[in-house]
């Protein structure tokens, strides 16, 4: 079932219309808005300040990219865990819970000392918007049960998602224009006051009417499948294949059965896992994976090369950063609406095709000149983020849209964990292929005569031997720069074909998927049961 279509025999639903939304529900997704925007503002803030934040701490390579992804993966890690939290004490409850949190780790991360403390504060960070996350979109379930509507309001969700994500470089490079590196933490304080002020007022309570209490078992269980393959792909990367990440996947893989098989036995499961028999469901989830594993790769590696190799501080680099931003916010409104006319598969589609055309741009850096390639480099990472605006807004639809309204919270759940885990994957993946790369053509250039430290350092990454600049010899840091883009251009070239064989399998998987006329009132030979109205009042 998804978008409110059978997805058996193709019939429309014969129900009375739901009710649509009215002022008060369009002020409450406004208020939801906001933490949604600090969610995606706090997966990117960092990319900006990273060269800063590696002169002030001495972060080694694998430290600095768990200081990118940390956060994203505890997100991930938690997001099943909070969704059935939220079904027992109340979305709006966890919301604000989560959202004070939020604040406190913030300032944490704000004022770290060293690497492995902001390793820690982001992590915390990662968990306390896993209580966010959540509310918002079972929340926006609740207050718009029209399809189109709903459609359309989780446009504007995934919209401001991914703005922030958008926004964080800018606003991480206007704040290190003034301030040291850890201000761009303290962005979360005025947006937790705001939130904490009108969602009371604006928001509505929910909480699954027969939600027995939280089993830790599999709290647990979910935590050991996922933290053990997230390790598996850094450190597989970083070290190559060894018996540490063979018993780290062998362990992942069996919590992961033993989390599957404990669910299916409960009566009230952490995650419904009945959902994945919807092709629709599974698909969509499928999608959104992958596609933001390329987000996340391209964020990363897109915000170091206007800094690093082309040489733009954080403002400048910011701004241009403003051109993805506006494609990404014009697909996440638009898609929505285009998707009544054509049929959502092939609206994803079509968008995947022009990410993975942003992709191939990327991956031509290597052989443009450093200020022809920022021109390239903007172009192709506007094409990714209208991608990524068109994948967020009708790839959730479809996650949300093919749940029971009784199931709506292990959908939200699963929705984004696969995005915070696809983002944060693209980190890891994108960012350890990158770094095997430089370190291979680097190593051909280190002078016998350098320091074994200065050595070490500058093979951790580019990040580094631009902190030691004014202490190596002549031309080693161009030379750091060109197996950078070199790294940049084998990631990308990897993320085009991987996202264009996704935009096939969105235009054949997806392509029976289409939004129903908002108040179909013929009878239809198959009836489904009606969405719930519960929590909207």
């Amino acid at each position: 079932m998804a978008f409110g279509l059978n997805q058996h025999n193709g019939n429309s639903v014969a129900t009375t219309p739901p009710a649509r939304a009215g002022l008060a529900q369009w002020a409450g997704l406004a208020m939801l808005a906001l933490p949604t925007m600090l969610l995606g503002l706090d997966v990117t803030l960092l990319y900006l300040a990273l060269p800063k934040l590696a002169e002030d701490l001495q972060p080694s390579a694998t430290q600095a990219l768990w200081i990118m992804d940390a956060y994203g993966f505890m997100i991930a890690g938690f997001l099943v865990t909070m969704g059935a939290l939220g079904d027992a004490i109340g979305r709006r409850r966890l919301l604000l819970i989560g959202a004070a949190a939020f604040a406190v780790t913030s300032v944490l991360a704000a004022f770290a000392p060293s690497a492995n403390l902001l390793i820690a504060a982001r992590a915390l960070l990662g968990i306390a918007g896993a209580a966010l996350m959540p509310s918002t979109l079972v929340l926006i379930r609740n207050m718009f049960l029209d399809a189109r509507q709903r459609a359309l309001a989780i446009g504007v969700w995934a919209t401001m998602f991914a703005f922030g994500m958008a926004a964080g470089p800018l606003v991480g490079g206007l704040l290190l224009a003034h301030f040291w590196w850890g201000s761009a933490f303290l962005v979360a304080i005025p947006v937790v006051v705001l939130l904490w002020i009108g969602g009371p007022l604006l928001l509505p309570e929910y909480r699954a009417p027969e939600r027995a209490r939280l089993d830790l078992a599999s709290v647990a269980l979910s935590l050991a499948a996922i933290l053990p393959l997230v390790y598996v792909v850094k450190q597989s990367a970083k070290s190559g294949w060894g018996l540490a990440t063979t018993l780290a996947l062998v362990l992942g893989i069996a919590c992961a059965i033993a989390f599957v098989r404990r669910q299916r036995a409960l009566a009230n499961p952490l995650l419904d896992i009945g959902l994945f028999a919807d092709r629709s469901f599974s698909v969509a989830l499928g999608v959104l994976l992958v596609g933001l594993t390329g987000v996340g790769g391209a964020l990363l590696l897109v915000t170091q090369y206007l800094q690093l190799v082309i040489g733009l501080p954080p403002v400048t680099a910011g701004l241009w950063m403003a051109p993805p931003a506006l494609a990404m916010l014009v697909a996440g409104i638009g898609a929505p609406l285009v998707a009544r006319r054509v049929r959502p598969g092939f609206v994803m589609a079509a968008s995947l095709a022009l990410s993975a055309l942003g992709h191939g741009l990327l991956a031509l850096l290597p052989v443009l000149p450093a200020m022809q390639g920022l021109g390239w480099a903007v172009a192709g990472y506007s094409l990714i983020y209208l991608g990524l605006g068109t994948l967020a807004a009708l790839g959730t639809d479809l996650v949300i849209g093919a749940a029971p309204a009784a199931h709506a919270g292990s959908a939200s759940a699963l929705s984004e964990t696969v995005q915070e885990l696809g983002v944060a994957l693209g980190v890891a993946i994108f960012g350890s292929l990158t770094t095997v790369v430089y370190r291979s053509r680097i190593a051909e250039h280190l002078p016998r005569e350098l320091p074994e430290q200065a050595a070490r350092a500058v093979q951790e990454g580019l990040w580094t031997a631009t902190s030691l600049a004014q202490s190596l010899p002549a031309g080693l840091l161009d030379e750091a720069r060109h197996a950078f883009v070199a790294g940049l251009g084998v990631s990308s070239a990897v993320a085009a074909a991987g996202i264009a064989a996704l935009a096939v399998v969105s235009a054949v998987a997806l392509r029976r998927i289409a939004i129903p006329a908002p108040r179909a009132l013929k009878p239809s030979r198959a009836a489904a049961p009606a969405a719930s109205a519960a929590g909207c009042g």
